[in-house]
């Protein structure tokens, strides 16, 4: 009879789950993204140069990294429904200083905030789904909260170029304080502790090589883009996060008696392949967020407002394709899903590759489209099949080390997108272009005054006449080249 009377509500509990956390991871990944578009508009509201401002971007990546690998712990010592709503209330917590940030550096301490924050609960959000849903549902709610994990930096250049549009930067900010405050709430009401707490101790070996370990190198990645993987700032910063990360593996397996992260896990082959396929997947993905609004912008002159609508479809594609996934993969296992994903982006990736400035946009859309069904097939699914495998006293540290290997490998791979981009331009080429922009007045490089080069001796008001000919000279070689 209790039986009986339990199950309805723990068939209802599981739905409240996954909206909470749905609702949580929104914000956290939306703001991957968001905050890009509006990178020009901080450097004019704040009067700063590229290096300083740049920071806005990477410090909200280098807190993710480094507080991720700490979740596990900390959901195994003070349970996960305690810190998955800590770190939503510390996110929203600075996204609301974000916005009301007066200066540079104050958007900064803000940002990092935001990012550690985002690092504790996004695993531990997976975590707590895992343990309300039956093993045989398990790709389903994954399946359903990676709605969230595509559509969130697919909509963050749409929300983004909308709110910089009308000149209301900081609302890129002050909108995820409503939204947290009602997913923090939801969860205080709906959650409840599904683990037993035990008394762990720290790692603080682990944790000192995997906060410089991490930090570092995803630094140093976030510089390359910029200094070149060659330059003394990448290359040191590169090698201290590789000599640590080494250490860590050291302390991890050898010495630590309760291991930050469980690297074991490595040991069992599903696991393994799954990760790795995953890392592929992901790069996939957020390797196209970066390069795709480049071509649309910088070659065919589209608003940031435009381009983010121009990429909706892979988000429509992907928010379609991974509930349905979700459910195969309960009937059916990851391995079809997988392969059907992985041929679909290879063909995707190929045609890809052949844009020109021709290409019709319907095509284009069509190719986005496919690409969000491939990615539907396979990102989510690897992720399933990875902790499906980790044992459920081991399942916070398990999600752990799945999320703090995907960022590693999604930042390495988005600057090496960048520096592949940055090297097709000639060493000459570049420098005329940084003297051109010296020479003209702020704002004129936009996007939209790049996509004059499809018209010949275009004329920009303001700029010098030997300056219009270096434009030219860019546009000739780069651009229309």
């Amino acid at each position: 009879m209790d039986h009986s009377a339990e199950k309805p509500e723990r068939l209802a509990y599981k739905w409240k789950v996954l909206i909470s956390v749905i609702f949580g991871m929104f914000m956290v990944i939306l703001d991957t993204t968001v905050v890009n578009i509006a990178f020009r508009t901080l450097q004019e509201e704040f009067a700063s140069g590229v290096n300083d401002s740049q920071w806005v971007i990477s410090i909200y990546v280098l807190m993710l990294g480094i507080s991720t690998p700490l979740s596990g712990f900390l959901g195994d010592r003070f349970g996960l429904k305690r810190v998955f709503l800590t770190g939503l209330t510390i996110f929203v917590f600075g996204s609301l200083l974000c916005g009301l940030a007066p200066s540079l550096w104050v958007l900064v301490a803000a940002r990092a905030l935001q990012g550690i924050g985002g690092g504790v609960a996004l695993p531990l959000g997976t975590a707590l789904l895992f343990t309300a849903f039956p093993p045989k549902e398990q790709g389903t709610a994954l399946g359903l909260f990676g709605i969230a994990l595509v559509t969130g930096p697919a909509l963050g250049p749409i929300l983004g170029g909308w709110l910089v549009d009308l000149g209301h930067w900081r609302w890129i900010f002050f909108i995820n304080v409503p939204i947290g405050i009602v997913g923090v709430t939801m969860g205080w009401r709906w959650l409840r502790d599904q683990q037993e707490h035990h008394s762990h101790k720290i790692d603080l070996l682990g944790l000192l090589c995997s906060t410089v370990g991490f930090g570092s190198v995803l630094y140093a990645a976030s510089r390359a883009a910029d200094e070149g993987w060659t330059s003394s700032t990448v290359t040191t910063w590169f090698a201290i996060g590789t000599v640590a990360l080494i250490a860590f593996a050291i302390v991890e397996l050898f010495i630590a008696k309760e291991p930050l992260l469980d690297l074991r896990l490595f040991k069992n082959a599903t696991f393994t392949t799954a990760i790795i396929v995953g890392w592929v997947s992901v790069v996939a993905l957020f390797g196209a967020e970066f390069l795709l609004p480049l071509y649309l912008q910088i070659l065919r002159g589209y608003s940031a407002l435009e381009t983010g609508l121009i990429l909706l479809p892979l988000a429509i594609a992907a928010g379609i394709t991974l509930p349905l996934a979700g459910r195969l993969y309960d009937k059916v296992g990851a391995r079809p899903l997988v392969v059907t994903g992985f041929t679909l982006l290879i063909i995707n990736t190929w045609q890809l590759s052949k844009l020109t400035l021709e290409t019709p946009i319907s095509w284009l859309l069509f190719l986005l489209a496919l690409r969000g069904l491939a990615l539907g097939l396979t990102v989510q699914t690897t992720m399933v099949t990875a902790l499906s495998t980790v044992p459920m006293p081991k399942l916070s540290r398990g999600s752990a080390l799945v999320n703090s290997t995907r960022q590693v490998i999604q930042s390495i791979a988005v600057a090496f997108l960048a520096t592949v981009l940055a090297s097709s331009v000639s060493p000459g080429v570049t420098q005329r272009m940084e003297a051109f922009e010296e020479l003209a007045p702020r704002g004129s490089t936009s996007t939209m005054d790049l996509a004059l080069c499809e018209i010949p001796n275009a004329s920009i008001p303001g700029i010098p006449g030997a300056a219009k000919d270096t434009f030219q000279q860019f546009c000739d070689e780069y651009i229309l080249g």
